[in-house]
């Protein structure tokens, strides 16, 4: 008997047999994906041996290439690429064209390199289904192809701070699913593009001194071929009128600049506005931040917040909070300054950087730290956050703790930045790759539990904090393990637990720290991170017990004084959580 088949019946069947289809088409792609990565790293220059270190194609498990620094996957457990994020590892040569073998490929970040050359015109075909494209802070040049207009998937497209010349295709207009287009700081010209969806600020086109159009001064036309006839009979018969014409010109333009300028920068904030062309440090999920020196020589430091959704009323409200947070070893925030949609924070000025940078780059003298001045700084850290924790009001989870958040005075002094700024920001994306792109922590140091419940707790940062003592112990980064066999893939921790588990923990400490009378401290600290980076949350100790741990084995070094001590009684251990992800937006990409 034939049963009739409706519409609706037949789609749902094409609709399957469709998927089937590309189901079974995704099975065959890894090889692909595989020859992809191969390529990419053959092409490019390496001199900080990320990809050196990481990228290790001796593997014939399903997924191992999803290990790899800056790659992410559709699934753990399948060679297929999603995102290519390789910002900031100092890699170096031109647009690697192996990319277009990355067929399931969504987003492409390449930003504060040395990838120099132009941008291919053929980019279509190699990012065919990219949303994501920044290419920002390199060194290319050449024009901007007309073609990018072609990759009509793209949302976010950041071509600043490059040498590109030329006019900005008008014909880049025609993507209509951008929301972020950014090119300051190139030597662009000409009319910029319409965009018919989306309103692009006058301060993505910043420092191209030859552009112009909406929202930038309107373009001059061409000057006209005249006669000399002409213009004599024009000016004999016209002179009055075009007097009152130029006069009441001046006039208008006299108050549309007045007003332009109120509107841009309306406390007069000169600064505000040229800091925008100054070059920066990039700062992942939170914005930039820049050294500023004043006329007497003091320095300062400057974050430019990105993108925070607060209206002018709630950032004063944040700011006047965390001014009034005050510990020694936080970064004192010492002002800041709203200009339109401009949010710059003031602090003061740390001479010795970061952690990070003085654990992983070895001096001009060839020396690495020792280790009594890395346990100073692991004690007055751990003060820091557990006063955060616990002591401070209101109490502030940290939520992107690093070793690149420690920043170190003239005297080595420990002081965290960065605290309190999680309540500012107000990701759109609330997905996985928040937690492992740097929104809610850089690589490495997010709870394993944050991807699961989205929800920030104590116990979190007591995690991340783990890790930063885990780097104090080795002098090895989050991310990846020098000393580690090319055999192993994960990141420190994993590092560390399989260490543990066959019980060769000896083989983590730092080889520079090995036999000079310290081995008992580095142990003791070793096993307080041990604790600290356990798997299931409420087997970690609180901050508070992390620094007393802390501070009983640096007792000889007379780090702290009686007055500095943190009293239990001030204390309460109870774990607050804070929901990470954001305020649903009310756009669709």
């Amino acid at each position: 008997m034939r049963m009739p088949v409706n519409s609706r019946a037949l789609a749902v069947l094409i609709d399957s047999f469709v998927w089937l289809l590309w189901c079974t088409s995704l099975s065959y792609a890894s090889v692909d994906d595989i020859a992809c990565l191969k390529t990419i790293k053959a092409s490019l220059e390496d001199p900080l041996n990320y990809l050196s270190s990481s990228w290790n194609f001796n593997n014939a498990t399903e997924g191992y290439i999803c290990k790899f620094t800056g790659i992410e996957c559709w699934h753990p457990d399948e060679n297929k690429v999603l995102n290519i994020r390789l910002s900031g590892m100092g890699l170096k040569g031109e647009f690697p064209v192996g990319v277009a073998n990355c067929t399931s490929l969504t987003g492409l970040d390449l930003s504060s390199n040395n990838i120099y050359g132009t941008i291919p015109s053929n980019i279509p075909k190699l990012v065919e289904f990219v949303t994501t494209l920044d290419l920002s802070s390199n060194n290319l040049s050449g024009e901007i192809p007309v073609n990018l207009s072609r990759c009509s998937y793209l949302n976010v497209l950041k071509l600043d701070s490059n040498q590109l010349t030329g006019q900005i295709p008008a014909e880049l207009g025609l993507l209509s699913r951008i929301k972020t287009f950014s090119v300051a700081n190139n030597r662009l010209t000409g009319q910029v593009p319409h965009f018919g969806n989306t309103s692009i600020a006058a301060e993505n086109y910043a420092n191209n001194a030859g552009l112009c159009g909406r929202p930038l001064p309107d373009c001059r036309g061409p000057p006209r071929k005249t006669h000399t006839g002409v213009i004599i009979g024009a000016a004999v018969g016209g002179v009055t009128l075009a007097v009152l014409a130029v006069l009441i010109a001046m006039l208008f333009c006299k108050r549309r600049v007045a007003k332009k300028k109120k509107e841009d920068d309306p406390e007069g904030n000169k600064w505000a506005r040229s800091i925008k062309g100054a070059k920066g440090i990039k700062a992942r999920g939170t914005g930039t931040m820049y050294k500023a020196v004043l006329v007497d020589g003091t320095s300062l430091m400057v974050k430019r917040l990105q993108d925070t959704q607060h209206s002018e009323k709630e950032f004063a409200s944040e700011m006047a909070t965390l001014g009034n947070v005050k510990n020694r070893n936080l970064v004192p925030l010492l002002g800041f300054c709203m200009a339109k949609r401009e949010r710059l924070l003031v602090y003061k000025y740390m001479p010795n950087g970061t952690l990070h940078d003085k654990l992983h780059f070895v001096g001009d003298d060839g020396t690495s730290m020792e280790w009594p001045m890395r346990l100073k700084i692991g004690i007055g850290a751990a003060k820091g956050f557990a006063w955060l924790h616990h002591s401070c009001n209101p109490r502030i989870i940290h939520r992107n703790i690093s070793s690149k958040c420690i920043l170190l005075d003239a005297n080595f002094e420990p002081k965290i930045s960065d605290f309190g700024l999680a309540r500012l920001m107000n990701p759109i994306d609330t997905h996985l790759s928040t937690f492992v792109n740097g929104e809610f922590g850089d690589l490495g140091y997010v709870a394993p539990e944050y991807a699961r419940t989205l929800v920030a707790t104590p116990k979190g940062d007591v995690y991340s904090f783990g890790v930063v003592l885990l780097e104090l112990v080795t002098g090895e980064r989050s991310t990846y393990v020098s000393k580690a066999p090319e055999s192993f893939k994960g990141n420190l921790v994993e590092w560390i637990t399989e260490l543990s588990s066959n019980s060769k923990l000896q083989d983590a400490i730092d080889k520079s720290l090995a036999n000079k009378g310290y081995d008992g401290e580095l142990f003791q600290v070793l096993k307080v991170a041990c604790n600290c980076v356990q798997l299931a949350h409420k087997e970690r100790p609180s901050m508070f017990e992390v620094y007393q741990l802390l501070r009983a084995i640096g007792e000889r070094y007379h780090f702290t004084t009686d007055d500095e001590i943190l009293m239990a009684s001030d204390l309460d251990t109870t774990d607050h959580i804070e929901l990470i992800v954001a305020r649903e937006s009310k756009e669709n990409y």
